[in-house]
């Protein structure tokens, strides 16, 4: 009976090849993996070899698992990287001072983009920005829309540079601290208060007030800081 290192090199061989077919694109973005038992006769591996192999690839975003489903080939890119990553956030959350940690990140993140959309925000991104401003006024009574035009609003200025890294990145923190986000005690007043925050920060970029821009955001973020802080004892 193999061992168990002698099954981890044989699904490592195994990762090594399937991972390169799908880089290459010898195995299709979107197409099922071969069935369990060919893989089995390709390799000359065991079955446990295999679902070794598959627990690999979908941990690394390259297959997209289901139960009683063939795997499917997702051939890597920024969201898929992403979701690979949220597995080991998730734990690093749960750490004394990991969400902390994540928040201030995101404060130097968002530092940089509201400054930049101040200095080069053109017509297009204002008009976007204004409409999910007006978006997030409109949800002031309701505590689930006002959370995703509140995500909404902040996803515009990840967008504004074009850079498609800045959205994978929004998407990202907006999954690792939706847990905390959703545990928050509905509070039309602090709806209030956070889509003044909001229009304050734009009126700094309509100014082009990189300045202003910043010092609105970093006020924003340290009282969304306080509240979550607050709403669960960290």
């Amino acid at each position: 009976m193999p061992t168990n290192s002698q099954t981890g090199r044989a699904a490592d061989f195994v990762v090594s090849q399937i991972e390169a077919s799908i880089l290459s694109g010898a195995l299709v973005d979107g197409e099922p993996l071969a069935a369990e038992r060919e893989l089995m006769e390709q390799f000359e591996v065991s079955r446990t070899v295999i679902r070794e192999a598959v627990a690999t690839l979908s941990g690394r975003g390259l297959l997209h698992t289901r139960p009683r489903y063939r795997p499917i080939i997702t051939k890597p890119g920024l969201e898929s990287a992403v979701d690979a990553v949220g597995g080991i956030i998730g734990p690093l959350l749960e750490q004394p001072g990991g969400i902390r940690n994540l928040f201030d990140t995101r404060i130097l993140i968002e530092v940089a983009l509201v400054r930049e959309a101040a200095e080069k925000a053109d017509k297009h991104d204002i008009k976007r920005l204004k409409v999910a401003l007006e978006a997030n006024e409109a949800a002031i009574g309701d505590q689930n829309k006002f959370y995703a035009t509140d995500v909404a609003f902040h996803a515009e200025f990840y967008a504004i540079s074009g850079n498609p890294v800045l959205p994978a990145i929004h998407k990202a923190y907006t999954s690792w601290l939706a847990n905390q986000w959703q545990q928050m005690p509905r509070d039309p007043e602090r709806n209030i208060k956070n889509y003044r925050a909001h229009e304050a920060i734009l009126n700094a970029v309509l100014s082009r007030d990189p300045d202003q821009a910043e010092e609105m955001l970093r006020r924003h973020l340290q009282a969304a800081w306080f509240q979550v802080k607050e709403t669960f004892c960290l």
